[in-house]
């Protein structure tokens, strides 16, 4: 993950001996010469780390440690202390820092496995504070929503029509989000404070659908003992979700093309006529172009809700979210389930949930994970993972997962020498993460300095 983070060092050379290591591996980077200007540092800028030596002049380590904790959201703590000397960093990690490194450092390997550590508790504290928020609003943070780089289109379609009072159609395979982006549009409209009313067109009987959508009066069809109010009456002033659009009959159809034509319905069995204050938003995971051509859905309908199309990638074209998603899910479950502490993902496990190809997409995800927050110790494993996924994974994916796989190194090796071994601007390039991509160059026994030189690289022109 990007992160910004503050060196406190008094002595030069080994300041910028971190700096370099630092900066290398992609992380954006401060400096401060003593602890009083590492205080002064702290309380006017935000950084998701500091990296600080303990005996320092003026003020140590521990002081600014203990200083900038009295302060709102206090950056994470690690330690660098002399060999021998680490009984106070010790008593800093009993107090809440994150780990220590002893003087002179071992290797830059060390040092970055340390930062990592460190940036993981950043993200799952960011994360816990983000799941606070976010259940307010029955919707994962916004950061998460649209995570990935195939996301970024959508996310601006969302925000340019989010004001607008227009119809929206969003598209996509089943379990990709497609209620969550409509959720999200409402809360970012001007009926955020109405009620958001979501309605499977495919989970209802079509002998009741019309009832559930528009309510019906006394005595309108057997069973009915008394009037109801409708799904479209109880949208009043807000919003209405339509999910799952493809599968509402024909009939029915009809009757809504008149409701989004003319903003009035009737309940079924009355003759008042119920005006429509409400937004609509449908959702398909349908060709609805494929369904008009062959008389399975209104073309005059399809153009009424088409008014602003969105279509959501699947999940395999967005491996870069992957990592956050998981986070967000793992903290998620691990709260719900009552356990005091976040189960982790092991490093292996994550590896094979970015190479799955995910056929039931962010769903699918989200069940893999509560399934291994269930079965987890400490941390997911690929044991708490899924067979078929581990088998898939294994197969490369399916059919001609070997060619994908070949194609895909292809591309790395050619995207390396373009920005001459450049791993974060070859991640950027490739729309990828810098984590996904040092996956993938670890798979090929790459690093990202050497893989531009490396023999196969040569062969892939």
């Amino acid at each position: 993950m990007s992160a910004t983070i503050l060196i406190v060092e008094d002595d030069a050379v080994f300041r910028d001996f971190l700096r370099r290591i630092l900066d290398s591996a992609g992380y954006s980077v401060a400096l401060a010469a003593d602890g009083r200007e590492g205080f002064r540092r702290l309380q006017k800028e935000h950084f998701d780390l500091a990296l600080c030596d303990l005996k320092m002049p003026f003020m140590t380590g521990l002081e600014l440690f203990r200083s900038i904790n009295a302060e709102p959201h206090p950056p994470l703590f690690i330690f660098i202390t002399a060999f021998g000397r680490v009984e106070e960093a010790v008593e800093a990690i009993r107090e809440g820092a994150v780990d220590f490194l002893t003087k002179p450092l071992k290797d830059p390997e060390t040092l970055l496995a340390i930062i990592k550590k460190g940036l993981q508790q950043v993200e799952i504290r960011r994360l816990a504070v983000s799941l606070k928020e976010s259940e307010q609003a029955g919707i994962p943070p916004e950061e998460l929503v649209f995570a990935g780089k195939a996301m970024e289109k959508v996310r601006k379609l969302v925000f340019d029509v989010a004001p607008a009072m227009a119809n929206v159609l969003v598209c996509g395979e089943s379990g990709t989000g497609k209620e969550l982006v409509a959720r999200m549009i409402h809360l970012l409209s001007p009926r955020k404070n109405a009620p958001f009313v979501p309605v499977n067109c495919a989970a209802i009987p079509e002998n009741l659908l019309e009832s559930e959508l528009f309510g019906h009066e006394r005595g309108a069809f057997t069973g009915a003992f008394s009037s109801r109010r409708g799904k479209f009456e109880l949208a009043q002033g807000g919003t209405i979700f339509l999910d799952e659009m493809g599968d509402m009959p024909l009939a029915l159809q009809a009757k809504l093309l008149r409701v989004l034509q003319e903003r009035l319905f009737e309940r079924v069995g009355g003759t008042l006529q119920i005006k429509a204050d409400i937004r609509v938003i449908a959702a398909t995971n349908r060709n609805l172009e494929q369904e008009v051509k062959e008389k399975r859905f209104r073309e005059d309908l399809y153009y009424r809700l088409n008014v602003f199309p969105i279509t959501l990638p699947a999940l395999n074209e967005r491996v870069d979210a992957i990592a956050s998603m998981v986070g967000y899910f793992s903290v998620f479950f691990s709260a719900r389930s009552g356990l005091r502490k976040q189960i982790a993902v092991s490093g292996e496990a994550m590896s094979l949930l970015e190479q799955y190809s995910w056929p039931g997409n962010v769903r699918e995800l989200q069940n893999v994970i509560e399934r291994g927050i269930i079965l987890a110790r400490d941390e997911i494993t690929p044991a708490e993972l899924p067979e078929q996924l581990q088998k898939k994974t294994a197969q490369g994916g399916g059919g001609g997962g070997e060619l994908l796989k070949s194609q895909e190194n292809e591309a790395i090796c050619r995207t390396l020498r373009r920005f001459s071994g450049n791993r974060r601007m070859t991640a950027e390039a490739l729309g990828i993460s810098l984590r996904t991509l040092q996956y993938r160059l670890k798979q090929l026994g790459l690093s990202g300095k050497s893989a531009e030189k490396n023999s196969f690289c040569r062969e892939t022109d």
